[in-house]
């Protein structure tokens, strides 16, 4: 890379990108490059099936030029594809060569963040026919974990998860039907957000179970995951299983459910996932939200009604006819589990016995997580690669000891990192909510990070966050302006809606200089007071967002005393505009400094 251009960093996230393209600093094409040429680095791994390459990126590159950034979201974000979803002109394999065919046109999910300025890169590697939770089930290699190569990269969205976390990716998609969008993420400390059934349309997606099948994604943040679903929400009427579920909007759950029992914990690492476990209860338990223990049997009972009851018949319904005129081809444990479904074990009078029992749990579900969010390990273990290979029905059936009920109970879940079980060997854990209260998991996994940042400040540690993304060379688009935000217009918050009103686009999080008081405002409702010291201070978390300036100045000028704009400075040393107060306000003022910033105000308080 040329001196004067920006080094590009192994975790790629979309609000640097925006930033780096927004003050030229460096072009899609640029980035898609170094992708590429991170891929080939990383071959042996086994990340990919139709791995990037330039030529078939090209015209995705071309048709930015006829792209507003302001009006594309994700304008330039290069993401990676499981090869189960379709993409126009590259084979659709689903791990199988004798199965594949080239679709005329991407999946709807695929087209609608090209629409968006996305840049699909390739296909990913997976379980072969999405059958597996250990990434080991596909004849083009056991995908590698990308933390620790011996150890297995989750599955079936293998590839997808292992692409970003190389860096061969800013977000990916994956598939999950039973834990596929979750683990994956969990074993390589990436966010998985899994939507509710149908929020996302599954039109170009292979099926594995098809009344179960969801597209999901994987990032390093809530917030990139979000992004991605902004653009890829909303009903298919081509879709069957499509349904009209409105985008989340982040809200406090009235309580955090914790199993009474401690979960039971598998494999060589058995020990430091459940210490690991122990601490992210304790950070949940901190969490400045009503905790309450609740049985593990209901989601328990429903999980075993997946690969124990008729749904394994669903899966040989889609391919039990290519399996059938190809015997032998499939990976060998993947056609045992599919040919599992095709006897009469299963006929039509169990199928509608598990229904019915499956309904009872839905209720049972739906009344004890009404308004609350239930917190679970994503997994209870990991293996070696080796391991799996020597026990791969066992391995794989522990892997979705925790995942298995999700879908069967129409419920979203978002994976989020919790700390490392042992050195780079993370630990996840899995928020759950009902399929209508999806922003309940947003406002939850924003509490608990809230929480986990102030364990870390408690403990001598510094917030990785407040630097992990900044910039600084960034600079805000022609003709629009940075705002720094750190009260009620931050996301999710109740004057959010003024900063879309007036055009403004969220750009990230991060964190004042260490020269700030933050103060409680005797409004109604309060509000945050942002005061700068001549000594002293200390860090304030906040949003930094990029507003047009033709619209700035009305924003500006509706802010009431004793509040109103001036330049804050950030961890990085910029200066940008944003909220501060008046300095007489601070007499009658609570000081809330410790903290660390409004939102963690509001979870702990």
């Amino acid at each position: 890379m040329t001196p004067d251009k920006l080094e590009i960093p192994r975790e790629l996230t979309i609000g640097w990108l925006a930033e780096a393209y927004a003050a030229k600093a460096l072009t899609p094409a640029e980035v898609v490059r170094e992708i590429v040429r991170r891929a080939e680095a990383d071959a042996e791994m086994n990340v990919w099936i139709a791995p990037p390459e330039i030529g078939r990126i090209q015209p995705y590159l071309d048709r930015l030029a006829e792209l507003d950034p302001a009006d594309a979201p994700l304008w330039g974000i290069p993401f990676a594809i499981k090869d189960n979803i379709d993409l126009a002109g590259v084979p659709t394999t689903a791990a199988c060569a004798e199965y594949a065919y080239t679709p005329e046109a991407s999946a709807a999910v695929v087209e609608r963040l090209v629409a968006a300025g996305a840049i699909p890169l390739g296909k990913t590697n997976l379980d072969q026919f999405a059958t597996g939770l250990v990434g080991t089930r596909s004849p083009y290699g056991e995908t590698h974990n990308a933390l620790r190569p011996e150890l297995i990269s989750g599955g079936s969205s293998s590839g997808s998860a292992a692409a970003v976390a190389r860096g061969h990716a800013a977000f990916s998609l994956g598939t999950d039907t039973a834990g596929s969008g979750r683990v994956p993420a969990a074993l390589h400390g990436l966010v998985g957000f899994k939507p509710s059934l149908g929020a996302w349309p599954v039109r170009g997606v292979v099926p594995a179970c098809e009344s179960l099948d969801c597209v999901t994604v994987f990032a390093h943040s809530l917030s990139d995951a979000l992004a991605a679903d902004g653009a890829a929400r909303g009903a298919d009427e081509r879709d069957p299983w499509s349904r009209a579920i409105p985008a989340p909007m982040p809200a406090l759950p009235a309580k955090l459910l914790l199993p009474k029992e401690t979960p039971a914990f598998y494999g060589p690492f058995a020990d430091a996932y459940r210490s690991a476990w122990l601490r992210a209860a304790e950070q949940a338990e901190s969490a400045g939200l009503p905790v309450e223990y609740a049985d593990w049997t209901l989601f328990a009972e429903a999980a075993s009604v997946l690969y124990e009851g008729p749904w394994v018949a669903e899966r040989w319904a889609g391919l039990g006819e290519f399996v059938e005129a190809n015997p032998g081809v499939s990976f060998p444990v993947t056609e045992r589990i599919l040919r599992s479904g095709s006897g009469e074990r299963y006929d039509a009078a169990s199928a509608f016995r598990a229904m019915h029992k499956l309904q009872r749990f839905k209720r049972e579900a739906r009344g004890l997580l009404q308004d609350a969010v239930l917190v679970m390990p994503t997994c209870g273990g990991t293996w070696t690669r080796d391991e799996v290979r020597a026990d791969p029905i066992g391995a794989n059936r522990d892997m979705g000891r925790y995942t298995n009920h999700c879908n069967l109970l129409d419920l979203s879940a978002v994976a989020i990192p919790a700390g490392e079980a042992a050195p780079r060997t993370p630990f996840g854990i899995t928020l759950f909510a009902l399929a209508d209260s999806e922003g309940l998991l947003c406002g939850a996994a924003e509490a608990l990070g809230a929480a986990k940042q102030t364990t870390a400040l408690a403990e001598g540690g510094r917030s990785a966050a407040a630097g992990a993304d900044a910039l600084t060379i960034a600079a805000p688009r022609a003709g629009t302006t940075f705002v720094a935000v750190c009260g009620l217009h931050m996301r999710g918050l109740p004057l959010e809606r003024q900063m879309r009103d007036s055009g403004a686009r969220f750009i990230r999080e991060t964190e004042t200089a260490p020269k700030y008081r933050l103060v409680r405002l005797p409004t109604a409702p309060a509000k945050p007071g942002l005061l700068k010291q001549a000594s002293g201070g200390a860090a304030i978390r906040l949003e930094v967002w990029e507003m047009p300036l033709e619209r700035f100045g009305g924003f500006a000028a509706a802010i009431p005393a004793p509040l109103g704009i001036g330049k804050v400075e950030l961890a990085d040393g910029m200066e940008v505009p944003g909220f501060v107060c008046e300095g007489y306000a601070e007499a009658g003022a609570e000081d809330v400094t410790a903290y660390g910033g409004w939102r963690s105000l509001l979870t702990q308080a």
